[in-house]
């Protein structure tokens, strides 16, 4: 079984391989006991080693790193309040996707166009306030766009998802990416039908008769 520091170099290279991210943009973190272990800062993850991976406990203190020159990434604070304080969340995912980002430029929540919104666990994809990178100030923005939520945007910035494990945050974040992609496109040709709340009700609780839903019958 790969530890934690494993897994989380896995994860960012697969964000790498698929285009999610580029270069250094972007990070996530893993729940450990006792705290998260999060990506380095300002590191191209093809470059990235186990070693890289930074401990923090649940009071923002570096309690491990085994390459002293690495710092965690400046948006650690975010990923600190989300693992503290969602129970749902083992994993957190921050990309610079490109039609995510694109949207987040106009600081709208995404409505309910197509009933996959539900994968982000409400009737709309919220869009935080805009603020500086690396801030506390953007964390609790992000909290508050992420309250009863999975994923959000982030106001000129991109997007964070949150999971049980490495595979739930990892489909929600390819399905957000793709519901962006896909609204894009809908707004070249005008405003697209918003499915009603009850409408959205409805594929909520459906969503919840699947379970862990699967992208392949929805």
């Amino acid at each position: 079984m790969k530890t934690t520091q494993e897994q989380l170099l896995d994860l960012t290279l697969t964000l790498q391989a698929s285009g999610l991210n580029q270069g250094s943009s972007g990070n996530c973190s893993i729940r450990h006991p006792d705290g998260f272990y999060i990506t380095p800062s300002g590191l191209n993850p093809n470059v990235m080693t186990i070693d890289d991976m930074v401990f923090m406990d649940f009071k923002g203190v570096i309690q491990s790193n085994q390459n002293p020159a690495r710092e965690p990434s400046s948006e650690w604070r975010f990923h600190h309040d989300i693992l503290k304080s969602r129970k749902d969340a083992n994993v957190v995912i921050h990309t610079h996707s490109t039609f995510a980002t694109t949207l987040s430029l106009f600081r709208k929540d995404i409505p309910a166009f197509h009933y996959m919104i539900a994968v982000a666990g409400g009737n709309s994809i919220r869009c935080s306030t805009y603020q500086l990178f690396g801030t506390q100030a953007l964390s609790d923005a992000a909290l508050i766009a992420l309250n009863e939520r999975k994923a959000c945007l982030l106001a000129n910035h991109g997007m964070i998802v949150i999971g049980l494990d490495i595979e739930d945050a990892l489909k929600i974040t390819y399905e957000i990416e793709r519901l962006c992609e896909q609204y894009c496109h809908a707004l070249q040709m005008g405003l697209p039908t918003i499915l009603s709340d009850e409408e959205m009700k409805e594929v909520i609780a459906r969503f919840k008769s699947y379970g862990n839903w699967d992208k392949s019958e929805l």
